[in-house]
This record gives C-alpha cells, structure tokens and sequence, in this order.
C-alpha cells in the first residue's frame, strides 16, 4: 500500500487562495508529497500553483467528483467522465492525475459506469488509480458485484471511529482505506486524556500519537493543517512505534461515532 500512496497527506478543504499556495509550498518543503482536493473544494487552480514547478512524480494528487457528481451526465457516462477529468488536469496544470474519487455515494446514479469510466482513464493514461469516498461496506459489495475493482476508498476513520470491519473487508477484496478527519475535528487532540498520556510517555503531540496509529494500521491519512507548527507536527511520524499495549488501548476507545453530518450521507446502507 505504501509504495502506492505516501502515507500523511494534506487536506486542502477551506484552503483558498494565496493562503492555499503558500501552505502547499511549505508543506513541499516540509516533506509533504500527497495533497488532496475536490471539485467541491473549489481550490484546484491554486493547489495547482503550490506544486508548480515541483518534481511531478514525487506527487500524489488526489480530487473527487463533486458532490452529487453533477459534472456526470447519466446518459453519456464516459464522455462526461473524461470531461470532468481534463477539466481538473487543466486547473491542476497536471497531465495525469494519481487518484480520482466518487466524493459520495448516490444508488439513484450510475456509479458502475462511472467506475468504469474511470478505469478508461487509467487505460489512457490520465489516471493512476480509480477510487470511491465514504462508501459502506454495502456500497462496496454492490459494486464488487459487479466485477468491479475498487483501489481506494476514502472515509472518515479515527479512534472514536474505528471502522476494523470495514477494513478488513475492503483488505480482502484488494480495496485501501484512506482516512479523513483523522482528529475528529480536533476533538480527539483536546478531549481524550489517552493520547497526552502515551504522547508524555514518547515525548509526542497527542496528533502524532493518532497518525501513528492509524500509520501501523497501514492506513494513509489526510491531515489538516495551515500553521507552520501544524504542518511539522503532523508529518513527524515516521521517528518513533506505538507498542502493542498503546494500540490495544487506542483500539478500545472506538464509539461508532462520526463527525460527518453531511445531510446527503448514505452512511445507514
């Protein structure tokens, strides 16, 4: 998986404008070689401007399809497909993209053909990898169902969200996670004592303590961060091991719970 897709990338939701080139740049100077956007995200030009002139296979550029997949037009799939593509490599000033996603899952869409679609790319080289975001283990099985593969599937995951079934699952038919909101909206840094406690005893930050974690888990995240002091905190995993006790009792605090409200979710299938 890890020679796949750099294990600790930066989340680019709310970062526009200059403020967005800037970070990505620092981010590049930090070590920083995944960087994740959306269509949604609205971001995709200055995102292009912060790796501009950086070693393009050194990268990990992942977007998404917006939200509704209202790029997509049902009655011709492929074409519109490939539109929306080249629209994001023209913004993006890329010509291939490693990952494209199926932001949500929406069973009244043809999201097979869009799959499909997308392997098309893959075919042509405009893409590397074919992904889905915040899709259940029954999304998943639907479209196995249909022989089709699936590399990735991006989806909120962190300790009070401990989705161990749903990893395995998709680990046994050939399908990564890659974690969003690995901190919960920063709840999980500032309100559960676990992560201070095992951080004082290693001499880290409770943030680096969840990326760890989700590192030993073979799960790549998607941090969020601005600050220069944000940025170095959360990329300094790589220098330190949770024990095994640490990682049993990170495991016990899961609560099923998610942050994730969108009010379009399909989280219940």
């Amino acid at each position: 998986m890890q020679d796949k897709i750099p294990p600790v990338g930066l989340g680019t939701y709310e970062l526009l404008g200059e403020e967005c080139v800037k970070v990505i740049q620092e981010a590049l100077s930090i070590g920083y070689r995944h960087f994740d956007t959306a269509f949604a995200y609205e971001n995709h030009k200055e995102v292009g401007k912060g790796i501009k002139g950086f070693d393009r296979a050194s990268l990990f550029i992942t977007t998404k399809l917006a939200i509704g997949f209202t790029q997509i037009d049902d009655q011709n799939v492929a074409p519109s497909v490939e539109k929306a593509l080249d629209l994001a490599l023209r913004e993006l000033g890329i010509d291939y993209l490693d990952l494209l996603l199926i932001h949500w899952p929406d069973r009244a869409r043809p999201m097979n053909e869009i799959l499909n679609a997308m392997e098309q790319m893959v075919e042509k080289g405009k893409l590397r990898f074919k992904g889905v975001s915040n899709f259940t283990q029954h999304h998943l099985q639907d479209v196995y169902d249909a022989n089709i593969s699936v590399p990735f599937n991006q989806v909120e995951f962190h300790p009070y969200l401990n989705q161990n079934e749903l990893l395995e699952f998709a680990k046994a038919h050939g399908t990564e996670l890659i974690a969003y909101r690995p901190f919960g909206k920063g709840k999980l840094i500032y309100e559960e004592p676990l992560f201070q406690e095992i951080g004082d005893s290693l001499g880290k930050k409770p943030s680096q303590i969840i990326l760890r974690w989700l590192f030993q888990k073979n799960i790549p995240s998607i941090v969020k961060a601005s600050s220069s002091e944000h940025l170095i905190e959360n990329y300094s995993v790589f220098d330190f091991e949770l024990s095994g006790s640490d990682m049993e009792k990170i495991d016990l605090l899961n609560k099923n719970f998610r942050y994730t409200k969108a009010e379009w979710n399909d989280f219940d299938y």
